[in-house]
Formats: structure tokens, sequence, C-alpha cells
């Protein structure tokens, strides 16, 4: 089956993304792998644009890489310049958070799980 140029040139923007938050995030492409169930060729292929992605395993990469769909397909970048006034101090310490290593992330979540638990005790 032969697909559109437009259709070839989202599969290699598509991939360039995956590839660019895999790499931000210090994650070997075998391990997104594993975690979709392929080979790590396959996903090289992906990441390529040689190959599609099936729809079905874009919730597993955004799961992995911590990020929304929207950001998955370039949406999220979008959304956020086009948005007026400065970005929250919140929502700048949640980015920076998502770019830490899983560890860290780990850490800062069950920071946030106390804090929210002892405002909730307090209500």
């Amino acid at each position: 089956m032969t697909i559109s140029t437009e259709e070839r040139q989202f599969f290699v923007a598509m991939g360039e993304r995956i590839a660019q938050l895999r790499k931000a995030r210090s994650l070997p492409q075998t391990q997104l792998a594993e975690a979709l169930g392929v080979a790590q060729q396959t996903l090289q292929a992906y990441e390529a644009g040689t190959r599609r992605i099936p729809v079905s395993a874009l919730p597993t990469v955004a799961r992995t890489l911590s990020v929304t769909l929207e950001e998955l397909f370039g949406k999220g970048q979008q959304a956020a310049r086009t948005r007026r006034g400065p970005v929250p101090k919140w929502e700048q310490q949640m980015e920076a958070i998502a770019q830490l290593p899983k560890a860290r992330q780990g850490f800062a979540s069950e920071m946030l799980e106390t804090v929210l638990t002892k405002q909730e005790a307090r209500t």
C-alpha cells in the first residue's frame, strides 16, 4: 500500500518528535521498543519515518515518554505558543519535572503527594 507525500511527511515528523523526546529523557531505543513490544530495529524505523507507527501504539509512546498525545502530535507546543501571558510558575515546574530522569520524577511525585495529602487532611 503506497502512501502520499503528505502522509510520509507526517510519519517522518512523528518519528523525529519521538526520537527527540526519547533522547531528551535519556531513554534508549531498546527500552522504548520493549515498552511497545517491538524490536529495536522496528522502533528505529518508526523514528526514521520509514515505517508507520500503529495508532494503537501512540498512547504507550506518550505514556512512556511522559507527554500528552497532543505533544506527541506536535500540537502541545503550538498551544503553548498561542497562550497569552506568562506561564504560571507551577506549570514551568511541572514541565521541568517531566524532563527529569524517571527516578527523580518518582521522587518529585512522592513529595507532591505528601504535600497534597497533608493539605487534604487539613480541610
